[in-house]
């Protein structure tokens, strides 16, 4: 029983530094050298639980994506809030995530990994929300509804993923907590005013 205790053990601290690398210098940019090292294991045991680099960022994507908060997945009932709560659940819960997307981004990397696939059902499903919404009326008849999730998607992760441009404009840091309650009263005002029916 010990044993298996600290194998779990080896493997989260493995899955931990593999994160910080992951999330901090990109797929491409990350070395298992380095996530050895921050782990306080050798290169060779990580090969003994992970086949590669690939497999080991998958099980990172994973283990991120099974160990959030409930209130991650409680859309609220009023589509004025989803874009506050969307920020929120990125800010929150996936800023690094949502760096390592930018990172993915740029590498355009070919290979598949549950993210693309995750990703990719989770926008369509954001996507297919606001279709939803336009037939219900609450989206406004010019606006399409896949730009609207686009454009809303692009407002709750840009402070996140441009800090610094956010810093340049506003004066403050993205992580401020003033500016992160700033930004989301901002983003409940906006929605309100694009999906509020004007006369």
């Amino acid at each position: 029983m010990g044993e298996i205790r600290n194998a779990e053990r080896t493997q989260k601290k493995i899955l931990e530094a593999a994160r910080r690398e992951f999330f901090d210098k990109g797929f491409k940019g990350s070395r298992i050298e380095s996530i050895a090292e921050n782990a306080g294991v050798k290169k060779q045991l990580i090969y003994h639980y992970f086949k590669g680099k690939a497999e080991l960022l998958e099980a990172v994507l994973t283990d991120s994506a099974t160990s959030e908060p409930d209130w991650v997945s409680q859309i609220p009932d009023n589509p004025l809030h989803i874009a506050e709560h969307r920020y929120r659940v990125n800010n929150q819960v996936r800023a690094d995530f949502i760096k390592f997307t930018a990172w993915e981004a740029l590498e355009l990397r070919a290979e598949p990994t549950s993210w693309n696939k995750g990703g990719e059902l989770a926008l369509q499903s954001y996507t297919a929300y606001w279709k939803d919404q336009k037939k219900k009326g609450v989206v406004p008849q010019e606006l399409e509804p896949e730009l609207l999730a686009l454009a809303l998607t692009a407002l709750t992760t840009y402070p996140i993923i441009f800090s610094n441009i956010t810093n340049i404009i506003t004066g403050v840091e993205s992580t401020d907590p003033e500016f992160q309650a700033r930004w989301s009263t901002f983003l409940t005002k906006l929605s309100e005013y694009i999906l509020t029916s004007r006369d």
